[in-house]
Parts: structure tokens; C-alpha cells; sequence
């Protein structure tokens, strides 16, 4: 089968849940000996960082094209007076569009697979272009995120803008879906959300898959107990529950009552972030060279999202790595997980700090969670299995074509 992945970031480097899930994807295609082209926008922050070739790239037919995708504060007030969401909007570019258009007359395909809301603009080019069947991975149901951010705001004037852009973002969002041939999303929460908003388009659950033989846990490297939080602070979501953490658990941390350090790593830290660190107490270590590394080398890990959507690579990861989990309800949504038995669920400061004081006391505990959980990834999350139903997805839908 010859397959099209359009994603709006490049594969690397592997610092989000975004370009992890789609890298595996393409892993499990190309073992499965699929032909794969990724086409993938770049932006400007991404091109300054170096990265090492990974393999996968000769494996595949690879091309990345910039885009400038910055908005300025100009962009976003002029948006106010308009219908569209300019936080979409800023991933078109005509040359782009050009290659695309390019590429689809010089090879024909039989899946082209949109990696997101963010790449939809240029679903018109590839309708007039080629004949493949295209399918839209949700990878969340994206006015979503920002509803939730907007119900999460003090501030009147946030309130209301990230409201205004949830709606058109939705309005949008609900326009595209019902033009593709066929829909994947991680999680039953937003196939349900799909199927009740007239959208008649074949939906498919198929949840992230991670490559197992690349989670080695070492628990003789692993400090206990630790707290640690791992995640990209670009995306709105990651920032504000982390602020939430370490606003209502910084006097505890500091103080004698939880005796634990806790460690924030990731990428597009601010720098006002380090503030909140106390030597002994709390690190904010910014990005790391090697996640899984990090992850590791520490032993309890924290998911405080308040909002978002779809389905969490980290806590796949986590959870590949043997480490006992602590999230919100929302944090954790899609995962098929039994509460205190393969990981923790906490919706408030109280419970929070309940689950902290357990797992910080108990390393049995910890061990015995992280332990069901790796076995939860092993049933419902090995790349194998999950780009097998992939494939038979792939197929039904070419079949369907066929037939009609």
C-alpha cells in the first residue's frame, strides 16, 4: 500500500506527543512493508535546532517545507473582526499547496492521511489532485482545548477571546470532518462527540502505540522517591496545569511536609519558571537530551491537565516505563486504566496531595502500579497491534470504493 502523511511539525525532535505518535505510526507502516512519503511543515523554531538523522528517514520519502507560522499580536487583534481562526489560518502557504498538488500528479496513492485540524487547509489541493482515499486523524477534538482553556481563565478578556476562538475553531473544525473519507481518533470520548454532531463519516478508535523495545525500565537508576513532570510548555494546556501543580503544591514541596523533589523538564520552558526552583526542593531542568532517560531516573510521575483533549503520549510512555501515574480524569481520558490499580486519579488539590503522601511512603505501591500499567501498554498500545487495525482500517476503506 502506498501512503501520504501530511503532518503540520516535523518528526524532530521527538519532544511531544504529536511527533512521536506520528513517528511510530510510520515505524509500524514501513515494518509492515508499506511505501510512505511524509510531507511535513517546518517552522522557523524547529529549523534553528539540530537534530540527528533518524533511520525511519531512509526508510521513507521524506520532504519538510517551510512555513512561517507566527502570529503577531497585529494578526490576532485584526482577527477579532474576522470569521476564520487565524491559529489555523498561519499553516497555509501557497508553495505548499504547490508541492502538494505536485506531488499528487507525479505519484499515485491509496491513503493520504491528514495529521491533524492544522493541515486541513490544504485538503481542497488533494481532493482536485488525486483519487486516494483521505482520512483524517483526530489526534483531539481541538475546539475543545480551547473551550477548556477559556472556562479555566480569570481574566475577562482571555475568557472571551479564547471563547471566540473555541467557536470558530468548531465551526470549522465541523465543516472539514464531514469532507473526508474516513475519520481515527484515540479515544471512545471523541468518537462520541463525532458520531453526535452529524457527521456520517466511517469512525475508527484505534489509541498511541509506542514501540515496546524501546521502554527498558532500570529501577536501580531510579531515585525514590521523586515527583517529575515532562511535556512541552508551548502547548497552552501542559502550562496551565503545571502552574496549577506548583502554585498549590510549592509551600508543601519547599517545607517539611512532603519530603519529595519534584523535577520539571521539557521544552518552551519560560524563563520565569525559575522562579519556582529551590535548590534540594524543586528543578526546573528544561529540555533533556534523552526523555526516556529522565523518565527513568525518576519515579512517580504527575499529569495535572485541567484541560486539552484526546489522548496523552506521556502517560503511554510513562506507563511503558513502569512508572506509577498520577492524573486528572482528563489527563488520562481514552486510557482503558482501573484507578489504583494501574494508575492514580486525581481531579483536586486534595486528592493530589493525598495520592503524593501514599506513593511517596509506600515504594511497594509504586513499584506494583508501575508494573499493571506497563502490562495495560503491552495489552492495548504495542505498535504491532495497533498498525494492524490501522491497516484493516486502510482496507475496509478502499474496499468500500471499490464496491460503490
Amino acid at each position: 500500500m502506498k501512503i501520504l502523511i501530511l503532518s503540520h511539525r516535523t518528526l524532530f525532535p521527538q519532544n511531544g506527543g504529536y511527533p512521536i505518535v506520528v513517528y511510530n505510526t510510520i515505524k509500524g507502516l514501513v515494518k509492515l512493508g508499506h511505501q510512505v512519503t511524509l510531507i511535513s511543515i517546518e517552522d522557523k523554531k524547529l529549523t534553528d535546532r539540530p537534530v540527528d538523522r533518524d533511520a525511519i528517514l531512509d526508510k521513507i520519502t521524506y520532504r519538510s517545507h517551510y512555513v512561517d507560522t507566527s502570529v503577531s499580536f497585529f494578526d490576532a487583534f485584526l482577527n477579532l473582526f474576522r470569521k476564520t481562526a487565524h491559529i489555523i489560518e498561519r499553516y497555509f502557504d501557497e508553495e505548499l499547496e504547490k508541492v502538494l498538488a505536485d506531488e499528487l500528479r507525479t505519484n499515485i496513492y491509496d491513503i493520504i492521511q491528514f495529521e491533524g485540524l492544522f493541515v486541513a487547509p490544504y485538503l481542497s489541493v488533494v481532493r482536485r489532485s488525486t483519487k486516494a482515499k483521505v482520512i483524517f486523524r483526530a489526534h483531539n477534538i481541538e475546539h475543545q482545548v480551547w473551550a477548556r482553556l477559556s472556562k479555566q481563565r480569570a481574566d475577562p478578556f482571555k475568557k472571551i477571546y479564547l471563547g471566540m476562538l473555541a467557536r470558530r475553531i468548531k465551526t470549522y473544525e465541523l465543516e472539514q470532518l464531514n469532507n473526508f473519507d474516513g475519520i481515527i481518533v484515540f479515544t471512545p470520548q471523541d468518537e462520541f462527540f463525532i458520531r453526535s454532531n452529524d457527521i456520517n463519516i466511517p469512525v475508527k478508535v484505534l489509541p498511541i502505540s509506542v514501540d515496546l523495545h524501546n521502554y527498558a525500565p532500570d529501577h536501580t537508576k531510579t531515585e525514590f522517591p521523586s515527583l517529575f513532570f515532562l511535556g512541552s510548555l508551548s502547548w497552552m494546556p501542559n502550562r496551565e496545569g503545571i502552574e496549577w501543580f506548583i502554585d498549590n503544591f510549592h509551600a508543601d514541596l519547599t517545607g517539611n511536609d512532603l519530603r519529595v523533589r519534584f523535577y520539571l523538564a521539557g521544552s518552551d520552558i519560560p524563563e520565569e519558571f525559575d522562579d519556582y526552583e529551590v535548590p534540594g526542593k524543586i528543578y526546573i531542568q528544561g529540555e533533556v537530551d534523552d526523555a526516556l532517560d529522565f523518565v527513568n531516573n525518576k519515579s512517580i510521575m504527575i499529569v495535572p491537565l485541567l484541560s486539552g483533549g484526546g489522548m496523552r503520549v506521556k502517560i503511554v510512555e510513562g506507563m511503558a516505563m513502569q512508572k506509577c501515574i498520577i492524573s486528572t480524569t482528563l489527563g488520562a481520558e481514552g486510557i482503558d486504566y482501573e484507578d489504583g490499580h494501574d494508575i492514580l486519579i486525581a481531579d483536586n488539590r486534595e486528592d493530589f496531595y493525598d495520592a503524593i503522601r501514599r506513593c511517596i511512603t509506600d515504594e511497594s505501591f509504586c513499584r506494583k502500579i508501575g508494573a499493571n500499567a506497563r502490562a495495560l501498554v503491552e495489552r492495548h498500545h504495542n505498535v504491532e497491534g495497533v498498525t494492524d487495525k490501522l491497516i484493516r482500517y486502510y482496507r475496509e476503506m478502499l474496499d468500500a470504493s471499490y464496491l460503490s
